[in-house]
């Protein structure tokens, strides 16, 4: 399959950027990345700069392989990273627009690569317990809900890719704070800093992300289906502490 690419170029922080037509031939069964992989090595044969994007995992774990592709953050497929994507899902679409995270937080560092170390500082903000627990304790001492551990586990599935901000018009992160909030704070240990839902919310302000607008658009691009309700529990628990 021959696809036309067209891909964001900025060579830093403070320049300006555009898109560059590339064209590829691409196997149905190569992953996105694999594929740009591909384009890269042919960009260093002809002595061009190759194209910069971030990656690590490649399982759709760590969430680094941020990109925009024809509109939507990490791909058409729910519930995917862009790495899990593979080409066959792109075969009637002839024509690929290739971009980074849009966001004033997220900082373009060069090409497809943000900045996205304003989720650290917000996590920092409260994302941990500041009270002295002791040592670990048996863990049958201490008996949780099933239903309420499992409302803290599927919030805790959450990988900090920032799609939740691509895709929202006010480039807000409160379902990435929710996600941190509710599965720290309906726990027992995590219940006894009853200051941490106003403590990342303060702080995802401070960085510069909009507010939340229900748009709900999220919660269709997570690629780990953190639902919005995490958004409830977060104003819920906000509110019974003022």
């Amino acid at each position: 399959m021959i696809f036309k690419l067209n891909i964001w170029r900025q060579s830093g922080p403070d320049k300006k950027g555009d898109f560059e037509t590339y064209e590829i031939e691409a196997s149905e069964d190569s992953s996105f990345l694999e594929m740009m992989d591909a384009l890269n090595e042919k960009l260093i044969l002809q002595g061009d700069d190759p194209i910069a994007f971030d990656f690590d995992c490649r399982e759709g774990i760590c969430g680094s392989c941020n990109l925009v592709i024809n509109g939507t953050p990490h791909g058409k497929q729910r519930a995917t990273t862009t790495c899990q994507q593979y080409m066959r899902d792109y075969k009637d679409e002839k024509e690929l627009w290739i971009e980074p995270w849009r966001a004033t937080a997220f900082p373009i560092i060069k090409d497809l690569i943000v900045d996205r170390s304003a989720f650290d500082r917000i996590i920092q903000a409260g994302g941990y317990i500041p009270i002295r627990t002791g040592s670990a304790c048996e863990a049958n001492t201490l008996p949780i809900d099933k239903q309420v551990a499992d409302d803290a586990f599927d919030a805790a599935t959450c990988i900090g890719c920032g799609a939740c901000v691509a895709v929202c018009p006010n480039a807000s992160a409160t379902l990435f704070v929710a996600a941190k909030i509710s599965h720290l704070s309906v726990l027992p240990q995590g219940g006894m800093d009853k200051q941490r839902p106003a403590k990342l919310l303060k702080a995802m302000e401070d960085e510069g992300f909009g507010s939340c607008s229900n748009y709900r658009e999220c919660e269709r691009v997570c690629p780990k289906e953190i639902k919005v309700s995490a958004i409830t529990t977060m104003n819920r628990l906000l509110y019974q502490n003022r």
